[in-house]
C-alpha cells in the first residue's frame, strides 16, 4: 500500500519567496512544511494498493486542461483564525476547473469523496498548540499577511505523489507526472 495524492507543485523560484513568509511566524513554534515540498493539493487518494498505481496514472493522463497562470497571494487559516490548525498561501488561478477534471478523471476508483469544498492552497505549517498570550499577536500577523503576494506561476503540470510519513515530515517522491495542454 502507498499514500498516494495529486498535486500541482510550486516552482522552485517561489520556494524562498514561501520561506520568508514562513519566518514570519518564527515566534510561534508550529511545524513548518519544508518549503521545497509545498504544493497545491488537487486530490488526496489516500491509502492504495501498489498495483492499482499504473491504472490510476493512466486515468490521470486523460485530464484534458490548458496551462494556466496562477498567483500565489495571501495568508489564511483552517479552520477559523481563533482556532486555526493549518496555516495556508492561497492560489488564484484554474485550479476549480483542474480539480474537477482530476476528480472526473478518477471517479470510477470511487476515492472518499473530500470533506469539504475545494479550495486551491498550499499548506505553510500545522498548529499543534497557539498559547493564549500569542493569539493576539497571531492574529494580527494573519491580518498583515492576508494579502500578501509570494508571485505567480504557470501550472503546466499534474503529478501523482507519495507520500512516506517520517518523524521529521513527510518524504514525497513523484509517481506519475501528466503535462497539460
Amino acid at each position: 500500500m502507498v499514500r498516494v495524492f495529486v498535486a500541482v507543485d510550486l516552482p522552485e523560484e517561489l520556494h524562498s519567496k514561501v520561506a520568508d513568509v514562513q519566518a514570519k511566524f518564527d515566534d510561534f513554534k508550529f511545524k513548518f512544511v519544508n518549503p521545497e515540498i509545498v504544493h497545491i493539493t488537487m486530490k488526496f487518494l489516500g491509502e492504495v494498493p501498489d498495483e492499482r498505481i499504473g491504472d490510476i496514472s493512466k486515468a490521470l493522463d486523460s485530464v484534458s486542461c490548458e496551462p494556466f497562470e496562477a498567483t500565489v497571494r495571501g495568508v489564511g487559516v483552517f479552520p477559523k483564525p481563533r482556532f486555526a490548525k493549518v496555516i495556508w498561501l492561497g492560489c488564484e488561478g484554474d485550479f476549480e476547473k483542474l480539480y474537477k477534471l482530476v476528480d472526473e478523471s478518477l471517479a470510477t476508483f470511487q476515492f472518499s469523496k473530500d470533506l469539504h469544498p475545494f479550495s486551491a492552497h498550499a499548506t505553510l505549517a500545522r498548529i499543534k498548540y497557539l498559547p493564549k498570550k500569542k493569539k493576539e499577536d497571531f492574529m494580527k500577523l494573519l491580518e498583515e499577511l492576508k494579502d500578501i503576494d509570494v508571485g505567480s506561476m504557470q501550472v503546466d503540470s499534474i503529478r501523482l505523489k507519495k507520500s512516506t510519513l517520517t518523524p521529521t515530515g513527510p518524504v514525497y517522491e513523484t509517481l506519475h507526472e501528466v503535462k497539460l495542454g
